[in-house]
C-alpha cells in the first residue's frame, strides 16, 4: 500500500508519485507499505535536525520500520535543486523519490564509494524506465 499526504499543500499528482513508487518496489521485489509525506521547508528541516543532526532543509528523508517505510519530500527544495541541476521538476521529483525508496530497501550511498555508485546506477535505471 502506498499512502500520500500533502501537508505542504503542493498539489502534486498523487497518481504520479504512486506510479514511481510502485515501479521501484516491483523492480526491487519489495512488499513494503510506504507513506510519502510532502512537507514544507521548515517541517523537513526540523526532522533533518532531529534525526540526522543537520540543521538545513533537504529534499528527501527516508525511514524504515519493519515492513513499512516513510519518505518525506520537500517540493520547494526539489524545485530549487532541479533548477540548479538544469533538469525538470518532474525529473528531480522522480529522482529523489527513487533515491528515498532505494534507501528503504537497503541501499546506502554513505557507506562507501562502491555502494554510492551501485545506488546511482539503480537510480538511473529506474529514472530511465519512467521516461
Amino acid at each position: 500500500m502506498i499512502e500520500i499526504k500533502d501537508v505542504a499543500n503542493s498539489q502534486l499528482s498523487k497518481r504520479f508519485l504512486e506510479k514511481v513508487a510502485q515501479k521501484v518496489l516491483q523492480g526491487e521485489k519489495e512488499k513494503l507499505d510506504i507513506s510519502i509525506v510532502l512537507l514544507k521547508q521548515s517541517e523537513i528541516r526540523t526532522i533533518n535536525r532531529k534525526y540526522r543532526k543537520k540543521d538545513v532543509p533537504t529534499d528527501v528523508l527516508s525511514f524504515r520500520y519493519d515492513n513499512a517505510g516513510e519518505i518525506a519530500l520537500c517540493p520547494f527544495i526539489i524545485r530549487k535543486y532541479a533548477k540548479k541541476l538544469k533538469i525538470t521538476f518532474k525529473e528531480n521529483l522522480s529522482l529523489v523519490l527513487i533515491h528515498g525508496i532505494l534507501h528503504l530497501v537497503g541501499y546506502d550511498h554513505e557507506k562507501s564509494i562502491k555502494e554510492a555508485k551501485r545506488m546511482e546506477i539503480k537510480q538511473n535505471y529506474y529514472l530511465n524506465k519512467l521516461t
